[in-house]
């Protein structure tokens, strides 16, 4: 095989994803010729649309798995929390690579954690897993429905006095170089760091950026992982993704993935999990909310990282008692 044609959505997040996962095959595969193709889908169609009361599953997908069954394309690259549970007949998962930064952040102009933030604060986000742990913890903040790429929010938040404050994830920020993951600084303007001059940087609004432990707000499921979609039956293209697969990081998303499963739930619903690896052993945090946060249900879970379908599965059922 001597061509790829890689498929993904054209956001600065996904293009730059698409470049590290670019990135791995050429080192692995320097004459391999690669070409990226943007599609667009019908979450980038309808970017009004809210997130937040079930716009449907597979928003920032259906698109791309459709061209990748037609076989117009060798491989789909996603942020696997887009991906719902179970993928069309005739697809897999190839391949993902090391995880990123799994948590989320808090981010603001005035305050430096979401303890500080006062009676009634605006806090944004577009996702009803962070707004339901937010209101959990805080059920005196008032939630702000805010939407557009990463870059776009972070200047809504440094434009806006009635916004207090704004969660994201922080693998976004890293791979799009707008925080380093050392600092307490984001610096907002373009769309990212790497784009901007020194001067312009100088200039640029600052937000603090504080990191939220997985105890304090649970990921959503896959978050941080980059998700190689391939055909089932494509064997070329899955040896390729070989030198892309990070065994440890795929384990954690199957584990996860499959509590979501096992639960019913999709990237609509407001459960969360996290699973990390540590020697042969798997740890699982899970957990399931009502929308305005006031009724949750959380477990933890240890199992065996050969198994993480078992984890998966016992920590659901764990949540449902």
């Amino acid at each position: 095989m001597n061509s790829l044609i890689i498929g993904t959505r054209g956001s600065p997040l996904a293009l730059a994803q698409t470049e590290i996962i670019r990135g791995v095959l050429l080192r692995a595969h320097p004459q391999l010729q690669i070409e990226s193709r943007i599609i667009k889908t019908s979450g980038d169609q309808f970017s009004n649309l809210s997130l937040t009361v079930g716009a449907g599953k597979g928003l920032f997908t259906k698109e791309i798995e459709e061209q990748l069954l037609r076989g117009e394309i060798h491989l789909a690259v996603h942020s696997m929390k887009d991906l719902p549970t179970i993928l069309p007949d005739g697809l897999t998962i190839g391949a993902v690579p090391a995880r990123a930064d799994a948590r989320d952040v808090f981010i603001s102009k005035r305050y430096s954690s979401l303890d500080e933030l006062p009676k009634g604060a605006h806090v944004a986000t577009s996702s009803i897993r962070r707004r339901a742990q937010l209101l959990s913890r805080r059920p005196d903040v008032q939630i702000e429905e805010i939407r557009g790429n990463v870059g776009t929010r972070l200047q809504k938040l440094a434009d806006n006095d009635e916004l207090d404050a704004l969660i994201l994830a922080a693998a976004g920020l890293k791979r799009l170089g707008y925080w380093d993951g050392e600092t307490t600084q984001v610096h907002v303007g373009a769309d990212s760091i790497r784009d901007r001059s020194e001067s312009r940087l100088q200039t640029a609004p600052t937000l603090t950026c504080t990191p939220l432990a997985v105890e304090v707000m649970i990921p959503a499921v896959g978050q941080g992982v980059i998700g190689c979609e391939v055909r089932e039956k494509d064997m070329e293209t899955q040896e390729l993704l070989v030198a892309v697969n990070h065994a440890d990081t795929l384990a954690c998303a199957e584990a996860e993935r499959v509590f979501l499963r096992a639960l019913g739930g999709g990237c609509q619903v407001p459960y969360a999990a996290h699973a990390t690896v540590a020697g042969e052993q798997m740890r699982l945090i899970g957990a399931k909310f009502s929308p305005d946060g006031r009724d949750f249900s959380r477990t933890e879970a240890l199992g065996q990282k050969s198994d993480p379908h078992e984890l998966g599965e016992r920590a659901a059922r764990q949540v449902l008692k």
